[in-house]
């Protein structure tokens, strides 16, 4: 167990911030103090007072009876290393991400995180100036992981082969969404007992080279939500997430491996006053604000917990503390980066940035090899799923001769659903996955049988009452035209009958004229 990396990185002054004083003092390259002004903690703590209008003059005066005999809040802090203003973006990469790196390739998991106010130069730490810049000075810590990656590979032996995949996503207002394919805009965070933490369905490109790892990422960058505020033009509106999944194949010793290199990009914590936000920047601010806060929670309730208090982790308050719980958790080796302003009028973000990096310096951490198997296993598995496969086709073509297609496609379903077929819309194959013996294979053909003959009888049954209806239909038919045939003869009968009455009632009446004309 080992504790996490923390650097922390102050940037040069702005242009919004020329002319303004500089609040660190150097002590040497792991230690610091920074001076936050009394005036400057007056406004943090009330900003509507001091931004009064009336009677300014007035009000100043009064202020600075309030704290003129006052001295300046200095605190001092302690990193692994400390880049001043004028440390170069290669002296951070060496430092902080090229060890990292490097075990990555050794199917090591490794993190580095950038975290800080916003407008305080994460963004350029990770990507530099353009992530296709060619110049050295400014290229950031990506462009230079991806040269290292290859650099790696191409010199490895023969016996020895190398896959990478990229992977690209965005924590945006509580919502991961996949870089390479905006359609995939809500994926899912799973825990998988081996591998850790996966995001279910997330594009994974292959990648052959560096140029191309650039181009991807060139994309990727393109689609990612920015909008811009009082602090930053291009303030980074989304949590970003860059994910480099290395497999390494020895062939002697028949054994492969996977390393997880994840670098991320966190958007910056941000005062309204200041940023000046509105409307749905705000609500980009207060969701980013939030998703901060759990990772601080977590934070304070990892140190805790390592200093002999139990408590519960909250990793799932949040998207971002979710997907960071191997780095945080103790699975992963880690490098946090908390990039800071050296002006004084910053100085108030600039230490709580500080004391967030302090804390989780005393977070352990212990990396381990990721999932490692012994290749004639994986060949073993594959071939018993070929035969489950072969089997249960069989099984399907004989139903298929015998029953309609929707009774064997519901079949099929059970069969997916108890793991005796892998589903074709899954693209990976659990590698803990049971062997099915022969026993459970006859236990399966029985049960098929079993059901068949069931189908089969049920089949006849019908036939048999699709007979006696068809013979019913029959006889209804004869009983109907029999009934027509009844009923026309009555209305015959009914007919001779009144005409018999009428002719009686016709001779009755004539016989009486004739008596009474006598």
């Amino acid at each position: 167990m080992a504790n996490i990396c923390v650097c922390a990185r102050f940037r040069p002054l702005n242009s919004r911030e020329d002319g303004e004083a500089i609040c660190i003092t150097r002590s040497d390259s792991q230690s610091f103090s920074i001076k936050v002004a009394h005036d400057l903690l007056c406004y943090n703590r009330y900003p509507r007072l001091c931004n009064m209008q009336i009677n300014t003059v007035f009000l100043l005066s009064n202020l600075h009876c309030f704290w003129q005999d006052e001295k300046d809040e200095q605190y001092m802090f302690s990193f692994d290393k400390v880049f001043y203003e004028d440390s170069e973006q290669a002296d951070v990469y060496e430092f902080l991400a090229r060890p990292i790196v490097r075990d990555a390739v050794n199917s090591i998991n490794g993190t580095i995180i950038t975290y800080g106010q916003t407008g305080a130069g994460k963004t350029f730490t990770m990507e530099g100036a353009n992530i296709l810049e060619a110049d050295n000075r400014k290229m950031g810590l990506l462009p230079r992981v991806v040269d290292e990656l290859f650099n790696a590979i191409n010199i490895c032996g023969e016996t020895t082969s190398y896959k990478i995949k990229l992977s690209m996503v965005e924590i945006y207002m509580e919502r991961v969404r996949d870089l390479f394919d905006l359609s995939k805009d809500n994926i899912q965070i799973k825990e998988h007992k081996g591998n850790g933490i996966l995001l279910s369905g997330v594009t994974e490109i292959l990648i052959l080279d560096g140029e191309e790892a650039l181009k991807n990422l060139c994309s990727g960058i393109s689609n990612r939500a920015v909008g811009e505020t009082q602090m930053n033009a291009g303030s980074s509106r989304s949590h970003c997430i860059y994910i480099f999944t290395v497999q390494k194949e020895v062939t002697n010793e028949k054994r492969v491996s996977s390393g997880k290199l994840v670098l991320v990009d966190l958007a910056g914590s941000e005062k309204v006053e200041k940023t000046g936000a509105e409307g749905k920047v705000l609500e980009e601010a207060k969701t980013i604000n939030k998703s901060l806060s759990a990772l601080g929670n977590v934070i304070c309730a990892l140190t805790s917990g390592q200093q002999g208090k139990s408590l519960h982790i909250p990793y799932r308050d949040s998207k971002l503390t979710r997907l960071l719980q191997d780095a945080l958790g103790g699975s992963s080796q880690t490098a946090l980066l908390c990039c800071c302003s050296p002006s004084l009028s910053n100085s108030s973000e600039s230490v709580s940035t500080l004391r967030f990096g302090a804390r989780a310096k005393h977070i352990k951490a212990s990396s381990r090899v990721s999932i490692k198997e012994d290749i004639d296993r994986k060949q073993d598995i594959s071939s018993m799923n070929d035969l489950k496969l072969q089997i249960a086709e069989k099984i399907l073509k004989k139903l298929r001769e015998k029953l309609d297609a929707e009774t064997v496609n519901l079949i099929g379903e059970e069969f997916v659903m108890d793991g005796f077929l892998s589903d074709p819309t899954t693209s990976m194959i659990s590698s803990h996955e049971a062997i099915i013996t022969s026993q459970t294979i006859s236990s399966w053909k029985e049960a098929t049988q079993r059901l068949v003959n069931t189908i089969l009888e049920l089949k006849r049954e019908n036939s048999v009452l699709k007979e006696e209806y068809q013979v019913m239909k029959e006889e209804c038919k004869i009983m109907r035209q029999v009934r027509k045939r009844v009923k026309a003869k009555l209305r015959q009968t009914n007919l001779y009958l009144v005409l018999g009455l009428g002719f009686g009632v016709l001779a009755t009446t004539c016989l009486s004229f004739l008596i009474l004309s006598l």
